[in-house]
């Protein structure tokens, strides 16, 4: 369930889909490291995901639960990515439910999400499987990147990386190269680009949204490792989005702006947490294949400022917002975000490689690197 501030759990509060899939990712990736207690949160949100948020009726998992009682019974690809991810992440480490989890999600994203025509997802139906609206969106396209390279780790099964590269070429290739290595967030039913669509602040902002060029670099490095190296342009490309995002986004008062317009100026200067993190993840990939001074010091610059304003010493976690003065803040936010993106931008750091994370956090432990 959703935390406060101070990290008590905030009962009567719905759960939604991508906080339960997400703290099974990670709490997976802490049982793989060798940290203690692990096993009883991954326990808890498998049994959450199979017997709330699955709709047993109908197929497919609803967006939001209170107990088992629906909330929200939007069914997103969004969501249904990071059901496929926690599936993936769970089999890792050798969960029992796992592959019912694993073969359940993947069949629905077959039969409703995965568009094989366009090389990408579609994005939202009713519970009934009627389409919601004609909206295409970056977001849920670049996390079901990130799935399908961990469902391609925890199977082996080609497709899952085939399709993951086919989302790449199009928002890292034709998009980020037809807009200035910036990559819009928002298209229509035909994938044209809606510079004018302003939806949701949280998941569905205007304009373009540094943060996930950065996520779509590191997805992008983790997709050309497990394929060989062979594209002689992915590190490059890599490189110009993190370059490009972080010298859009930062503010002279330090942290990312969350999003600029169409004409690259900043929209929102809202500072969250996870696109510091993002970035901390992206610059330990670059570090470790062709360090830079320049990507030390940007390191060096996300890493102090997160420090002084986002990492919570008293009570855990990350705040997830700042004010204009530097404070945390609860204006698009409340309370504490779920770890994903703080302890990927600490986890990926630590681990030898930039793909097959699992097996580098297992690598960790056995030396005696864990999160004992």
């Amino acid at each position: 369930m959703p935390l406060g501030t101070d990290g008590t759990p905030q009962h009567g509060a719905a759960q939604e889909l991508h906080v339960t899939t997400r703290m099974v990712h990670s709490y997976a990736m802490g049982q793989a490291w060798g940290a203690p207690d692990c096993a009883a949160i991954i326990d808890a949100g498998m049994r959450a995901l199979w017997h709330w948020h699955r709709d047993a009726d109908q197929g497919g998992y609803v967006w939001a639960v209170h107990g088992p009682q629906p909330q929200d019974s939007r069914k997103l690809a969004y969501g249904h990515v990071f059901v496929l991810l926690a599936a993936s992440s769970a089999q890792e480490v050798g969960h029992e439910d796992a592959p019912r989890l694993f073969g359940d999600i993947a069949a629905v994203l077959e039969r409703h999400f995965w568009d094989d025509a366009a090389g990408r997802l579609r994005e939202e139906f009713a519970r009934d499987w009627q389409p919601i609206s004609r909206y295409r969106g970056m977001n849920a396209n670049m996390h079901g990147v990130e799935a399908f390279l961990a469902a391609y780790e925890a199977t082996g099964q080609d497709i899952w990386l085939d399709r993951a590269g086919r989302i790449l070429d199009f928002f890292t290739g034709q998009m980020a190269g037809a807009h200035g290595q910036r990559i819009p967030e928002h298209y229509t039913e035909s994938w044209q680009v809606d510079p004018d669509f302003r939806g949701d602040p949280v998941f569905r902002p205007p304009g373009t949204t540094p943060g996930h060029s950065l996520e779509f670099a590191r997805l992008l490095l983790q997709h050309w490792d497990l394929t060989g190296r062979t594209d002689p342009t992915a590190l490059p490309r890599a490189r110009a989005l993190t370059q490009t995002a972080l010298s859009d986004a930062w503010l002279p008062e330090g942290g990312l702006a969350y999003t600029l317009t169409p004409g690259r100026m900043v929209d929102q200067a809202v500072r969250l947490w996870w696109p510091v993190a993002e970035g901390l993840g992206a610059l330990a990939m670059l570090q470790k294949l062709d360090p830079t001074p320049q990507d030390a010091a940007w390191y060096a610059r996300l890493h102090d400022f997160a420090r002084a304003h986002f990492i919570d010493t008293r009570h855990g976690g990350w705040h997830p917002e700042l004010g204009a003065d530097g404070l945390p803040a609860a204006n698009i936010f409340s309370g504490k975000p779920d770890i994903y993106h703080a302890l990927q931008a600490d986890l990926l750091a630590l681990v030898p490689g930039v793909s097959r994370v699992f097996a580098g956090l297992r690598a960790l432990a056995a030396r005696g690197l864990d999160g004992q």
